[in-house]
């Protein structure tokens, strides 16, 4: 697959809804409110918004003008049926962006629909549980051979399209359908779970599909938050991993016109992910060690942490997009399996680089 460079963005708003289309005695066909989170991924043409560096912050100025009419306002005076998939397409059909691969809406941070570019959409809602595991098959004094316990997290995502036609995919039944798990992986170790003798977060994340698939033919992939770093997607055939990172620069834009702030000398607090994806170790359970990411990284890690990130050695641009390439070819000899970069320079706002098999199907 080709490299696809896309920029992104998130802008909140304050609203209140009732859903009719619920069950009778459903609490949200109650008014109710919401803190929402609406997000867009596009390719934009290069130096959209003025400049090359103006991506991000013109697509997030864009998306922020489209949700202004949402904000503080009764939904159901705009739609008639105000879901996060209908919210998703109204923004998409007003927002004025070129380039638009998928736009979402998002009701609370545990649930939220994606609508792709081609029409689809995505569902997906957020679980946790609590559990112990070690591992048994990594070397001698590997920490995660040591019996420790995680906060989990899991995100059940379904394709909308492929759901049957009578009972389609909603957050209640996505919930239905994860409690029996929840009751057997809630206060348990793991490694006591037929099943989970291995415990990765790939081995969660195939055991967890398997034993959905068949019940949710719409299942569209499995994502396992070992902490809140580093976390493993499944589709049934694929493991993508990644693994977080942050970091604090300084940056000028010397491309923004006289008078522009960004001509300034300033900074971010900068939130980095990795996605690595590769063939199953059989053995230890996991495709890369998370450790090892981290590792490996860490000497580009060094070059970018508490630095100036326009003195860069053979960065052309100090922008997100131009970073993200950057991080690309330097760290591209030592982590081959790495098809993904997302960097945010301000919260849910910054660059993503796919490249792989995969490229952005996945999530983020």
């Amino acid at each position: 697959m080709t490299e696809q460079l896309f920029h992104v963005a998130a802008a909140p708003f304050e609203a209140a809804r009732r859903v009719a289309i619920l069950p009778e005695g459903h609490r949200a066909r109650r008014l109710h409110g919401h803190s929402f989170l609406a997000k867009v991924r596009a390719r934009l043409p290069g130096g959209w918004g003025g400049f090359q560096g103006a991506e991000a912050g013109a697509l997030s100025d864009a998306l922020a003008r489209a949700v202004e009419v949402l904000d503080y306002r009764d939904l159901n005076e705009l739609l008639p049926v105000p879901t996060d998939e209908n919210l998703a397409r109204w923004l998409r059909a007003g927002l004025d962006v070129p380039g638009v691969a998928s736009i979402g809406v998002q009701s609370t941070c545990d649930q939220g629909a994606d609508l792709e570019g081609e029409g689809r959409v995505h569902v997906w809602r957020r679980f946790r549980f609590e559990a112990a595991h070690r591992l048994p098959n990594v070397p001698e004094g590997h920490q995660c051979g040591r019996m420790h316990g995680h906060g989990f997290e899991v995100i059940l995502h379904a394709d909308q399209s492929l759901a049957d036609a009578d009972m389609g995919v909603d957050f209640d039944r996505l919930a239905a359908l994860w409690a029996p798990l929840q009751a057997e992986l809630h206060h348990a170790c793991l490694n006591e779970i037929p099943g989970l003798e291995n415990p990765t977060s790939e081995m969660l994340s195939r055991w967890i599909w398997e034993r959905l698939a068949s019940r949710l033919p719409a299942l569209s992939w499995v994502t396992v938050y070992e902490t809140a770093t580093a976390g493993c997607h499944y589709d049934g055939a694929h493991y993508r991993i990644w693994k977080e990172q942050r970091f604090e620069a300084a940056l000028r834009l010397s491309r923004a016109p006289e008078g522009d702030s960004r001509r300034r000398l300033h900074g971010h607090s900068y939130l980095l992910r990795l996605h690595l994806t590769a063939p199953l170790d059989t053995v230890l359970g996991w495709t890369v060690d998370y450790g090892d990411v981290k590792r490996l990284f860490n000497p580009v890690y060094r070059q970018l942490d508490h630095h100036r990130l326009d003195g860069l050695l053979h960065l052309s641009a100090a922008d997100s997009g131009s970073v993200a390439l950057w991080i690309r070819e330097t760290v591209a000899g030592v982590l081959p399996q790495m098809d993904r970069i997302d960097l945010h320079e301000t919260p849910g706002c910054g660059a993503s680089l796919c490249w792989g098999e995969l490229g952005p199907a996945l999530p983020s």
